[in-house]
């Protein structure tokens, strides 16, 4: 038995809310929604994060929310959704398993995105440099 509570659902040892299920990818309902019909999809192997997973998988993960998606859109009388994944423990990923959170949302749900702002003058140029130096 594996201490990841996602393993030991698609293992059948936890009961889910299952939506969706293929060889490589299930999608259930996520037992703490922000609204009703917050779906995880996520891959049956094991892979702690996005940069664990392999490229296939990844693509697979994102055919599956493009699939369920609009179904859940209809099902629960959304005007949208948001699709995320936390990745990392600073950035929310409550659980070391991969997966992407398909969250509707309605209309005045109260729901708010985070807010950006610019950047100062100059700093988006050092930024960039920063990161294609890493590609």
């Amino acid at each position: 038995m594996t201490d990841c509570i996602f393993c030991r659902i698609i293992a059948g040892e936890i009961p889910s809310d299952k939506i969706y299920e293929d060889d490589e990818v299930v999608a259930f309902l996520d037992i703490a929604p922000v609204n009703p019909g917050h779906v995880l999809v996520i891959p049956k192997a094991h892979y702690p994060d996005l940069l664990a997973l392999p490229e296939q998988l990844a693509v697979q993960l994102v055919i599956v929310a493009r699939k369920i998606a609009p179904a859940i859109i209809t099902g629960v009388g959304a005007a949208g959704f948001n699709l995320t994944l936390n990745n990392g423990v600073v950035a929310g990923q409550a659980v070391g398993h991969v997966h992407l959170h398909l969250i509707p949302r309605f209309k005045d749900d109260g729901r708010e995105l985070w807010s950006g702002q610019p950047y100062p003058a100059g700093e988006a140029a050092v930024v960039v440099e920063k990161i294609r130096k890493q590609l």
